[in-house]
């Protein structure tokens, strides 16, 4: 039940950014990393760099599948930025909504199905969270570097 509840309202909001520019709800300032220091801290501590793996080996390891994000051009960063954006705010809004319901199933005292969908919910949203904002950490120093060569 827990991992269907998850499924359910990740869904939704992963239906939303397939068919609109749902990242454009959030204003751009929540976009910029203010502290990369920080956000690599908690990319180490809580060991995102598996759960990359992961999605690498089980989802996006198929070079087609990643060349749909990125094509290696000026444009394709452009794109990539996008679907960073677009899927973490995807994922922000599922964490939010998952962890509201979290909150609701445990006053009921459905606590089990509330601890294990909490879990799911970190698993499946916050860690994503966390992935797109490093992403964005690397773009921009690539950014840089790219147009440091144009010149």
């Amino acid at each position: 039940m827990a991992f269907l509840l998850s499924l359910c309202i990740t869904g939704v909001f992963a239906f939303l950014g397939f068919v609109y520019p749902t990242q454009k709800i959030l204003p751009d300032g929540y976009y910029v990393i203010r502290h990369p220091e920080s956000l690599k801290r908690l990319y180490a501590v809580a060991q995102v760099e598996y759960f990359r793996k992961a999605l690498l080996l089980f989802f996006w390891g198929r070079t087609e599948n990643r060349k749909k994000y990125f094509d290696g051009s000026r444009q394709g960063i452009r794109n990539f930025m996008y679907q960073t954006k677009q899927s973490e705010f995807g994922h922000l809004g599922a964490f939010v909504v998952t962890f509201l319901a979290c909150i609701i199933l445990f006053y009921f005292s459905f606590y089990w199905l509330a601890g294990f969908a909490f879990l799911i919910n970190i698993l499946g949203n916050a860690y994503p969270v966390i992935l797109q904002r490093y992403h964005r950490i690397r773009i921009g120093a690539f950014s840089i570097k790219f147009t440091m060569k144009s010149f």
